[in-house]
């Protein structure tokens, strides 16, 4: 649906068991508009236009508990064909994809702060990863409108 994106669980590495999009680091001398969509393409197989692609957002991200520190850059973009599905290309990094709104991140959010709640429904609602859980609570316009646009 183009109102959603696709996310999966993180395997093996810092914020295991939390939900991320895709993503990765930059290569050298590679743009982000590149980087998003070699990424994608590596951990989804879904190919995004490349004239769609474009900066979203910026997050600070200081994890104290695995004493790392990212500069998280998100980056909007449409897949160049609306009904082709992720692969889960990395299943030693991924647990596999899905697609969700943003309506469905802000619940995950609200799960996703210290402790979560205990009630019996957030016991099976992901937490989101560091940066998707800022990104989620500071809600930029610009990610908004890209989202409400399709």
């Amino acid at each position: 649906h183009p109102t959603k994106v696709f996310a999966g669980i993180r395997k093996g590495s810092h914020g295991a068991s939390t939900l991320a999009l895709p993503g990765g680091h930059l290569e050298m001398y590679e743009s982000w508009e590149q980087c998003a969509i070699r990424e994608t393409l590596e951990e989804t197989g879904l190919q995004l236009r490349q004239d769609s692609v474009r900066f979203g957002h910026v997050t600070n991200d200081i994890m104290e508990k695995e004493g790392k520190h990212y500069v998280t850059i998100f980056m909007m973009g449409e897949c160049q064909c609306e009904v082709t599905r992720p692969q889960n290309l990395e299943p030693h990094k991924c647990a596999g994809w899905d697609s969700f709104s943003w309506e469905d991140f802000c619940t995950f959010a609200t799960n996703s702060k210290d402790g979560g709640s205990s009630d019996d429904d957030s016991k099976d609602m992901p937490k989101l990863f560091g940066p998707l859980l800022k990104l989620v609570e500071e809600a930029p316009p610009n990610i908004l409108n890209f989202l409400s646009e399709r």
